[in-house]
């Protein structure tokens, strides 16, 4: 069974009445559910909880962790993302969403700014489905329609990606590579734009199927990781 780390920095609920009504046991109490109703083995951890709720031990019995971050980016101690990302390399899934973006660990693996245009004016997102064949879009119509989520736009700061699954397009005009994947060593890593913590898109039946998806592709990552360093030869060096 895959076995699955839900990390949120769980922040906004704690100060946002607002966000605590869409989220009462928090983003990654949310996110956990709906895995757990799919048969996955799911735990969660926060910002707050000693090493992140990422420990060694943590890090080493989770097939793929999810990424939700947004006020306390800065918070999270370099050692803990030098962790993540060596699990990552070693076959560890990730799945960063939404404003994750700018989190430590993403920018690390990606190695740019990141950065991207915003705005939040309640307004509507179609995310299209540019990639049907995928596994990640496996039951998914031609597109997901959401009456709310905050705007992100076009240019999004990143390394071109492996594969494009979704094309976000929002009511103001503007388009985003919404979803997207990446390798890194043995690694799998999907990142998937929609989730502001003021709207209830991770109620949203079809937003739980692509995370659901995600999962189960990022757990497919390699496992076994190649011996790097000094090595001896297969065959006899030398002349005769």
């Amino acid at each position: 069974m895959t076995r699955v780390t839900v990390w949120n920095e769980f922040l906004h609920e704690k100060e946002d009445d607002a966000v605590l009504a869409i989220y009462p046991d928090g983003i990654h109490g949310q996110i956990a559910s709906f895995l757990e109703k799919a048969g996955i083995d799911t735990k969660t951890a926060t910002l707050e909880e000693p090493e992140h709720g990422l420990t060694e031990e943590v890090l080493a019995n989770t097939d793929v962790l999810i990424w939700w971050g947004h006020m306390g980016h800065d918070r999270v101690e370099d050692k803990i993302v030098d962790r993540v990302q060596k699990r990552v390399l070693e076959g560890m899934g990730l799945i960063v969403l939404h404003s994750g973006h700018m989190s430590k660990i993403f920018m690390r693996l990606m190695g740019t700014s990141c950065d991207l245009k915003w705005r939040e004016a309640n307004e509507r997102e179609r995310l299209w489905v540019v990639d049907p064949k995928h596994p990640i879009a496996k039951g998914i119509g031609e597109f997901i329609e959401l009456d709310e989520e905050e705007m992100y736009g076009e240019h999004f700061d990143i390394p071109a990606p492996d594969e494009l699954i979704f094309l976000g397009w929002f009511e103001g005009g503007e388009v985003f590579r919404s979803g997207i994947t990446y390798k890194r060593g043995n690694g799998r890593i999907f990142y998937f734009q929609p989730g502001h913590e003021s709207y209830p898109t991770y109620h949203h039946p079809d937003i739980q199927q692509v995370i659901i998806n995600g999962v189960h592709w990022c757990a497919e990552g390699r496992k076994t990781y190649p011996k790097y360093g000094n090595h001896q030869p297969l065959e006899k060096i030398g002349r005769k």
